[in-house]
């Protein structure tokens, strides 16, 4: 079989591309299991190579920033700020795709420019919020701030998976006798769990590497969450960037297993409401 020049031009450009995100990635992998003297010419510079966990292990149990309890810190916060806002834009979402209701239009708008609104522009409204209500420097004020944030764009995304789903099958149980709530947890949910599994995996990676909102309402050294306390790994005399490269791979690694684990219904999720019926 013939393979057309645009395929191997498309896949050569892939393939670079891909080259081009590994290299940093492997940059940092090699200077986290080595000494910081063995790369001050470069990662790449393999005159000395003795690789040890020693890296990871001091940045775990850190004197002043421990990560680990950056970690446990980060996932107190970004498991109920991925859950809710999954939860509640899911039965938002079935309402936008399957009802008609006033002003529908116009609510599915707003939503649409909300996702717009970049955070600085509110970030001074969100603080006086959360001031008055005495929720800065708690993670239940981060929590909230994150689910409303995550709210607009996964109503979308959730919208557009359950119109490609077939009505059919919720017509025939409402002939049935069946509640709505009824097919929507019975008949629904088990038809959208691609969508769930994309949906969290994109909303649990933004919260956890999210720095901005972090350090907005994070102010206590003790609730830094992990991406906080990556820039206080400076080491005892100069800043060492082997410790800052085991720090940053050990943040990575949990929303690289999180995407592992869900990757085979992230892809469904991704690409299925692309597709109607």
């Amino acid at each position: 079989m013939r393979i057309k020049k645009s395929t191997v031009i498309l896949h050569l450009i892939a393939w670079l591309s891909a080259l081009l995100w590994l290299i940093p990635l492997l940059g940092s992998f090699m200077a986290s299991v080595r000494p910081y003297r063995e790369i001050l010419h470069g990662w790449w510079d393999f005159t000395e190579f003795n690789p040890s966990l020693d890296n990871f292990a001091e940045a775990m149990f850190y004197s002043d920033f421990p990560l680990a309890r950056g970690i446990l810190n980060s996932l107190l916060v970004a498991v109920p700020a991925t859950i809710i806002p999954i939860l509640v834009a899911s039965l938002a979402g079935y309402g936008f795709a399957r009802f008609s209701f006033p002003m529908k239009t116009y609510l599915f708008v707003a939503l649409v420019l909300l996702m717009s609104v970049p955070q600085q522009m509110i970030a001074v409204p969100i603080y006086r919020i959360l001031l008055s209500m005495g929720l800065i420097d708690t993670f239940l004020g981060l929590i909230l701030v994150h689910a409303a944030w995550g709210l607009p764009w996964i109503i979308l995304f959730m919208r557009n998976y359950f119109s490609t789903l077939p009505i059919e099958i919720e017509e025939a149980a409402r002939v049935d006798g069946a509640s709505d709530f009824k097919i929507f947890r019975k008949i629904v949910i088990p038809m959208t769990l691609p969508a769930f599994a994309s949906a969290a995996v994109l909303q649990f990676m933004w919260v956890w590497n999210d720095f901005f909102l972090a350090l907005l309402i994070i102010g206590s050294s003790d609730n830094y969450l992990a991406v906080q306390r990556l820039p206080y790994m400076k080491g005892l005399y100069h800043y060492d960037h082997s410790l800052l490269a085991a720090g940053s791979m050990i943040v990575t690694i949990i929303p690289m297993i999180l995407f592992i684990v869900l990757q085979k219904y992230y892809i469904k999720g991704m690409i299925g409401w692309t597709v109607k019926g």
